[in-house]
């Protein structure tokens, strides 16, 4: 526990250092914004500017990126209650109430309880992990090649139960995204691979044009499509005094927060959307344990509370499964593990080891980028507001020029720009035809750990499968993930049943 606090106390010296507090401050700001645009959402947000952060450290590219993260959960909250509008996907929940209790009125004391909701379970969240520290240190050293495989396919896994959605439909994206992360040239053998002759395409395909083109560049194009796309909402101007809630509003949400808090991390634990799971749960037992159940729908200040809570809890609790095994359950936390690998860095147990200064700094600033964000939402709740007035057909074409500028940059490769928008317009395909794109680029992103842990695991063992499968925490972590993906499907096979 003292190795813990000496390195949260050296996280925090190095995060309130002028750079870090910058980063801090600026994706707070930017994903607060990224919550009140409509359609956007921390995912687009942070492919959008992955590029960028190339010309930054790996620190300060995990802080701006993280404050991007909850910034996206407290801006969403804006537009819900005020406009009926979710600028987040997570946000959705919180319109049924909130907009409620702008129609009475109440409108600003429901962005109070949001944004006060949101600190406290983003301070729940973030000491959640910061405990996590502590397991995370244990199995650290414990890891081998083998270890490393069975979470690369443990992670697979998983990624097919990920949307929550066809089974058969995340399977085929999963090995789409293998297969492209196949390409280029064999590490051990040195034979091309899928290149087609192209000497470009020997590189390999970068995560950047992909992860942009299928979040960034598709968003734009579903936004582009839809009807309300040159409509501008009408907006609610708030007074300071009218953000004040009454006491008995404060009573019947306290509880709601920190129940919503510990179901939020919890949830972010397990793969699939976290932040937007949570706020049903939340949502939905608040509901069961609330008095006055016919208050629901109608402006319960605890259907407000309880949900804004949880999906900022389940962003702090995605980040464990990250840290931990350097697998990413939720699509953002792809764009965070592709952040880390462009910077040469490999998540998972051994992060804490190797770098230490990284771990601490970033945790440390999630607790000051959680202050920032309530000081900044109170207070500017008004011209967050404002940002939606600039019309759709001036800011999507920015966001795509933003996209190809970032990309071109990398390597000042036409390639790339090629990919971009091939990835671009397969993201809107595949949108059309209802296949998730997540799978996709997670498994990008994995596929290389698989191959490499395989061969070193085969060298280690002579060949001998055995060897790989049957070592204790490989073997755990293989049980597990059966279990994970046979589960659900004998729950769902059990409930028919009794239908029938």
């Amino acid at each position: 526990m003292l190795e813990v606090f000496q390195g949260l106390l050296q996280g925090f010296v190095n995060a309130l250092t002028p750079l870090y507090l910058y980063y801090a401050l600026l994706g707070s700001f930017l994903g607060t914004i990224t919550g009140v645009l409509p359609g956007l959402g921390p995912l687009g947000a942070m492919a959008i500017l992955l590029s960028f952060t190339l010309k930054m450290d790996a620190t300060g590219a995990m802080i701006l990126f993280a404050g991007i993260y909850y910034g996206a959960m407290y801006g969403g909250a804006s537009t819900s209650i005020l406009l009926n509008i979710p600028g987040e996907a997570a946000s959705v929940v919180t319109c049924i109430e909130g907009y409620k209790m702008t129609q009475k009125g109440r409108g600003g004391a429901a962005l109070t309880v949001a944004a006060v909701g949101s600190f406290i379970a983003g301070t729940i969240s973030i000491l959640g992990l910061t405990i996590a520290a502590l397991f995370l240190s244990d199995i650290a050293l414990r890891f081998g090649p083998p270890e490393f495989l069975a979470i690369g396919i443990c992670g697979l896994i998983l990624l097919v139960r990920l949307t929550g959605g066809s089974i058969l439909k995340s399977f085929i994206m999963v090995l789409m995204g293998m297969a492209i992360s196949t390409v280029g040239v064999d590490f051990m053998t040195g034979a091309e691979r899928f290149t087609l002759g192209n000497l470009e395409l020997s590189q390999g395909i970068d995560f950047l044009p992909v992860a942009m083109g299928l979040f960034g560049i598709t968003e734009v194009l579903v936004t582009v499509e839809d009807k309300e796309y040159l409509q501008t909402p009408s907006i609610k101007t708030l007074k300071l005094r009218e953000l004040l809630p009454s006491i008995l509003e404060w009573k019947r949400s306290i509880l709601p927060m920190f129940r919503g808090s510990v179901m939020g991390f919890l949830i972010g634990l397990v793969p699939g959307p976290s932040p937007i799971i949570s706020t049903f749960v939340s949502y939905i037992t608040e509901k069961k344990l609330s008095k006055n159940p016919d208050e629901f729908g109608n402006g319960a200040i605890e259907g407000v509370a309880g949900p804004e809570a949880a999906n900022n809890a389940a962003v702090g609790g995605a980040y464990v499964p990250l840290f931990a095994l350097g697998i990413p359950f939720t699509p953002a936390m792809a764009i965070v593990l592709g952040t880390l690998m462009l910077h040469g860095l490999t998540p998972g147990p051994n992060l804490i080891k190797e770098k230490p200064d990284l771990f601490w700094t970033v945790i440390a600033s999630m607790y000051i980028g959680n202050v920032m964000l309530i000081v900044l939402n109170l207070p500017l709740v008004n011209l967050f507001v404002k940002i939606l007035r600039v019309p759709k057909n001036i800011l999507m074409p920015a966001i795509v020029i933003t996209c190809m500028i970032g990309v071109y940059s990398l390597n000042s490769s036409m390639l790339d720009l090629i990919m971009l928008t091939l990835f671009g317009f397969l993201g809107y395909a595949l949108r059309a035809v209802d296949f998730p794109a997540a799978p996709l680029i997670l498994a990008m992103v994995i596929g290389p750990l698989i191959e490499t842990s395989l061969r070193q695991s085969l060298n280690i063992s002579g060949g001998d499968i055995g060897g790989i499968l049957f070592r204790p925490i490989a073997l755990s972590l293989y049980i597990l993930g059966l279990f994970s993906f046979l589960i659900p499907l004998l729950m769902k096979g059990f409930k028919n049943l009794r239908k029938s």
